[in-house]
Parts: structure tokens; sequence; C-alpha cells
């Protein structure tokens, strides 16, 4: 039986060194999904995988965009390390906390060189779901937090649709973030537009998902206020 995972060579466009980089063979078998499009995965798990480091010089990034920089950002990039030893190898199998650090470094880099917002969130919302893999529940939500508020950033400033992401998309999953971090009236904002928009229609799933986490959202809220008053 294959390995589940296999090396690479690559080049890092900073240092221009040659490295090796660990790749999930195939497409992995995934046994749920979460409402914020987390995947739990039967096996191996990617998200281990999504980011390369390059052992020579230090900087990462995720797969997909991993080599496209722009001279400036290159620059900016190298002469960072320039005065800095570094010593790290993320090749070969990862731990969970070892996959926590390569998302961590690559947040350094991407705020770095001031990436779209939309690279911010997708790197925080990953990040947020290997601590859940490991609950670690105050460092999921804070992950979230970030997300939440870089996808919003990203609606506000970049043309759609973000990734895979069609309007309707990111504007549930903002809300959703919002009610996994416990922003209530920003989530039930947020819901309501997608719930709201006669567009969504074309896209059911989405308008699914909307409609749970509204009533979610609102529930929660209304306990909390519950909450205030039976205090008083």
């Amino acid at each position: 039986m294959a390995e589940p995972t296999y090396s690479v060579e690559k080049k890092c466009p900073v240092c221009e060194q040659t490295f090796s980089v660990t790749r999930t063979r195939g497409r992995q078998v995934m046994d749920k999904q979460d409402s914020d499009f987390c995947a739990h995965f039967k096996d191996i798990n990617p998200y281990y995988y999504t980011i390369w480091v390059c052992s020579n010089c230090g900087y990462a990034a995720a797969d997909s965009y991993f080599e496209d920089l722009f001279v400036a950002a290159k620059d900016k990039i190298a002469k960072f390390l320039s005065t800095r030893k570094v010593n790290v190898n993320y090749s070969g199998e990862r731990t969970r906390d070892q996959a926590i650090a390569t998302y961590k470094l690559a947040i350094f880099f991407a705020d770095m060189i001031a990436a779209p917002a939309s690279r911010l969130a997708e790197l925080y919302l990953r990040l947020a779901w290997l601590y859940r893999e490991g609950e670690n529940q105050e460092e999921e939500k804070t992950a979230l937090l970030k997300a939440c508020e870089y996808y919003e950033q990203a609606l506000m400033r970049e043309r759609l649709p973000i990734g895979s992401l069609s309007e309707a998309a990111v504007s549930y999953l903002i809300g959703e973030l919002a009610r996994r971090s416990g922003q209530n009236e920003k989530a039930l904002l947020y819901l309501s537009k997608v719930v709201g928009n006669p567009a969504t229609k074309l896209e059911p799933r989405v308008l699914s998902l909307a409609r749970d986490a509204w009533h979610e959202a609102r529930d929660a809220r209304d306990q909390a206020a519950a909450a205030v008053t039976d205090g008083d």
C-alpha cells in the first residue's frame, strides 16, 4: 500500500534554493464537514501539509501561491531574513503542533507583505480548524475572530468570487464565524442578509446553512439577554 504522503523538491522564490515539500497522496476521504466548511478526514489530515516552509531561509506560504511573489514582496522578505539565522525543517510527517506552527509562519509573512485580506482570512480559518481538532477552544475562538475580521475586509475590498466562495457564501461564512466566536449581533446581521437575498435561492446549501445558523444565533442572543435579566 502506498504511503499517504510523498516528498517533492521545490525552489524557494525568496532565497532561490531548493527544499523538500511533503504532500498528501491523492484525495482524502472526508467523514463529515462542519458548518464553517471545516472538513474532517478519515485518515490523514491534508490541512497539516497545506503550508510550505523553506528549510533554507524560513519563508512560508500556502502551497497554492507559495511561488507567486511580487518583486517588492520578495525583496522585503529577503531583507528581513538576511540578518536572521533560520533553523526550521517541516518536511516529512507533521504533528498537529508543527502544522499550527507552519500556519503561524505563513500568517506572519502574509501580514508582512500586506497580502490580500482573503488570504489571511483563509489562513486564520484553517488555523482555527487545527485548534478545534485539538480541542483548544480558546485559541480556536481567537483565530475565528481574526478570520471573521479578514473575511469582512475581503468582502468590502476584493473582487468576487473570493476563491471558490460567492458573495452569499462569504457573507454566510462571516455570519457563521461571528456566531461561533460569540458575536451574535454581527452574526444575525450577516445571516439575515443572506437569508433575505432572493439570489441565495440559487445556492440552496448556503441558504440552508444560513437559516440554521440564524436560528442558533438568535437563540444564543435571547439566552444571553435572559441571563442578564435573571442576574438583575
